[in-house]
């Protein structure tokens, strides 16, 4: 049996995993699933797979965990620090789906066990790149892609030489804002951004997809994970959302991966690779679909895509101020405290603010930088507020 673990086991990610888990039991043996204040999903999910500890990363919601998980066998804890014991007891394949930066030190406990991560959480990558692939190259560990763009990429790659990619182009379905008029998008509520056209996410996420900062996330992820130059990486527009990243090759050769979109297609592929197994995900009939259209995103409505390429070419720290000024931009939005286009304005002008005076020239922060230029941006990302006019 394969010892697994799921962190952000309550989120959509994490409920799909289970949902593919548990479908074959006697193939897993789960030891540690995680999640924030749900603890009623958390404490179903654990006894439903017979989990050997639950986590709530809230320590007040310890005592209702363990109500929850009374009579079960299934040990509960809470806190950061019981975050950081589960992901060190031993498991051959663990799914990082925590949402945000708090995904990191987990995923990095977890590769030096020498576990195979499947990594759902972006931010990991954005923020920390070189450290997680040079801390799984030195504990025997191994980082699987489970985002569909970048599980679409590493397929279209099986048997390929990288050195023959010519270009990778990832695929967006625009958001719930991509027929909007531009005039519109400034009055944007939190709930229209909470509606995607396309996926069944989160709403921290969906909201991300209507902003473009995801696809953000995901270029910068893409230059981490395969090890391409900032100009092979392309991002266009596909509402049909089946599609979900392109290889081009130097013969100007193009291989595209097709899937309906449901996340168990990255998940499931993940989970059991370097095998295929089938999944209970939609087979597509082309007749149906008809056709497939593409358009490049304009950059007025989708201003966070032009920082990705900023983070890139800076490197460093840049990553993590980026998304340390990007999820708290969305906290601000969400709180309703600026508007929708603000969101990308104060992720600049923090950026603007930090990057000359951070070591960005660090080739591999260590996690503590990382966290310390996390804090800094968060708290200027705060003050942005006043700025906007």
């Amino acid at each position: 049996m394969r010892r697994v673990s799921i962190f952000g086991a309550t989120g959509s990610i994490g409920q799909n995993t289970i949902d593919l888990i548990a479908r074959d039991p006697q193939s897993y043996d789960v030891v540690a699933l995680t999640g924030g204040r749900n603890v009623a999903q958390l404490a179903r999910d654990a006894i439903r797979l017979n989990a050997d500890v639950a986590v709530t990363c809230f320590d007040d919601e310890l005592p209702s965990l363990r109500d929850a998980l009374a009579g079960s066998g299934v040990e509960a804890a809470a806190g950061e620090a019981a975050m950081h014991d589960a992901a060190t007891r031993p498991a051959d394949w663990v799914m990082s789906a925590i949402v945000g930066a708090a995904g990191l030190a987990p995923g990095l406990r977890a590769l030096e066990q020498g576990a195979t991560l499947a990594l759902a959480n972006k931010e990991s990558l954005v923020t920390a790149g070189p450290l997680l692939m040079q801390t799984a190259r030195d504990h025997g560990g191994r980082v699987l892609p489970v985002d569909s763009e970048h599980s679409a990429i590493f397929q279209g790659l099986v048997g390929e030489d990288i050195n023959a990619v010519e270009r990778i182009i990832i695929t967006a379905s625009g958001g719930a804002f991509r027929d909007w008029p531009m005039d519109d998008l400034a009055k944007a509520t939190v709930e229209q951004a909470s509606t995607h056209p396309n996926w069944n996410m989160g709403q921290r996420i969906t909201i991300d997809s209507a902003s473009m900062f995801n696809k953000a996330l995901e270029v910068i992820e893409t230059k981490e994970f395969f090890g391409v130059l900032p100009n092979q990486i392309e991002v266009v527009v596909h509402p049909e959302s089946m599609i979900h990243a392109l290889v081009g090759f130097h013969d100007g050769a193009l291989m595209a991966h097709v899937g309906a979109p449901d996340m168990r297609h990255a998940i499931g592929y993940a989970l059991h690779w370097p095998d295929r197994k089938p999944l209970p995900v939609e087979r597509l009939d082309l007749t149906k679909i008809g056709q497939f259209t593409f358009r490049a995103p304009d950059p007025d409505r989708y201003p966070a895509l032009p920082l990705a390429w900023r983070v890139m070419e800076e490197g460093g720290l840049s990553g993590a101020i980026f998304n340390a000024a990007k999820e708290r931009a969305l906290d601000l939005f969400i709180d309703r405290q600026i508007g929708f286009l603000d969101m990308a304005r104060v992720v600049e002008r923090t950026m603007d603010a930090i990057s000359p005076r951070q070591g960005l020239q660090n080739d591999i922060p260590d996690l503590d930088t990382i966290r310390d230029a996390d804090k800094e941006a968060r708290r200027v990302a705060s003050q942005m507020i006043e700025q906007l006019g």
